[in-house]
């Protein structure tokens, strides 16, 4: 049987022993790690939530809420983990091919420090989405307000926050442009709606109508888990131009103001008609003078009101 080790096969088996398989090795491990660091991640996240749950520091936040805080520190936590991984093993492989990688940490340093005075607006992305992370502002799946935009967080890292807006554009929104974050869907949320009913109305009848319209659907089985308070009026909101406003407000879960507040409008409208209730609209009234009116009640209208007719104006001209 001949001897693998010697002659040039030997040679190519000892080549691949001492320097490919080490880095298979070094690619297949850090595969790995990379694996177990999203375990480890999930992990910690989890236990930290159920700390926060268990002991009533987390906010009131719902299920749901928790899921979305969760899988977004586990896609930053792996990726995190998973980058330092990657550099790792890279910086090993070279070292296995013979590079000497003490000069290229240090130029590492040396360009970071460089990058780090030319970026800064890219250091103020990162370090204003630390602190979104940290306090908890919004996660994947928050319906946001944020920088002028307005949708659902489709995705959210240390540098940067992707929206998807009501008509499916995407917006990449750099977190050092957030001033300002308002969250739609935290914990929950409230059906504001205006109504004007005609002047003339009985407000005690008229509020009464309303607010039965939130009680019957806050004990509708399809609605009663998604409604807190039942829409009522809270107030007399304004004598308008054309009637008495009402505000009526509501509290609903996170989420679920859009689908509810629709549904109660609907069902307000047909119990103000079923009632009797008139909504006023914006009347315009025209009065127009009639010149065989004038003149039976023996008034001659001036050239300004009544307008010659054609007939007159081709007998002038001849």
């Amino acid at each position: 049987m001949p001897d693998l080790t010697e002659g040039p096969l030997g040679e190519i088996v000892n080549l691949l022993a001492r320097e490919v398989l080490p880095i298979v090795l070094i690619v297949l491990l850090a595969a790995l790690a990379i694996r177990l660091a999203g375990v480890f991640v999930h992990g910690i996240v989890k236990a930290l939530l159920d700390r926060e749950a268990s002991e009533g520091t987390a906010q009131e936040l719902s299920a749901v809420e928790l899921k979305k805080r969760m899988d977004t520190l586990d896609d930053l936590g792996a990726h995190a983990l998973g980058f330092f991984i990657v550099v790792i093993a890279a910086l090993m492989i070279l070292g296995r091919l013979g590079f000497d990688i003490g000069p290229a940490v240090a130029g590492l340093g040396v360009i970071g420090i460089a990058v780090g005075f030319g970026a800064q607006t890219l250091v103020r992305d990162y370090l204003n989405g630390s602190l979104i992370l940290v306090e908890n502002q919004f996660a994947k799946g928050d319906v946001v307000r944020l920088a002028g935009v307005s949708g659902t967080v489709e995705d959210f890292n240390l540098r940067r926050t992707t929206i998807r807006d009501i008509d499916g554009v995407v917006h990449t929104v750099p977190n050092g442009e957030i001033k300002v974050a308002s969250n739609l869907t935290r914990v929950w949320a409230r059906i504001n709606q205006d109504v004007t009913v005609a002047y003339g109305t009985d407000m005690d009848r008229a509020i009464g109508v309303v607010d039965e319209v939130g009680r019957a659907m806050a004990e509708d089985p399809l609605w009663k888990r998604r409604i807190l308070e039942p829409p009522r009026v809270e107030r007399v909101e304004a004598l308008g131009e054309y009637g008495v406003t009402l505000k009526i407000l509501g509290s609903v879960r996170a989420s679920e103001q859009w689908a509810a507040g629709g549904e109660f409008r609907k069902r307000l409208l047909w119990a103000l008609q079923a009632n009797g209730i008139e909504i006023p609209r914006p009347q315009r009234v025209v009065l127009a003078q009639d010149p065989s009116g004038l003149a039976a009640a023996g008034l001659t209208a001036s050239p300004l009101d009544v307008a010659p007719a054609e007939d007159d104006l081709a007998a002038d001209t001849d």
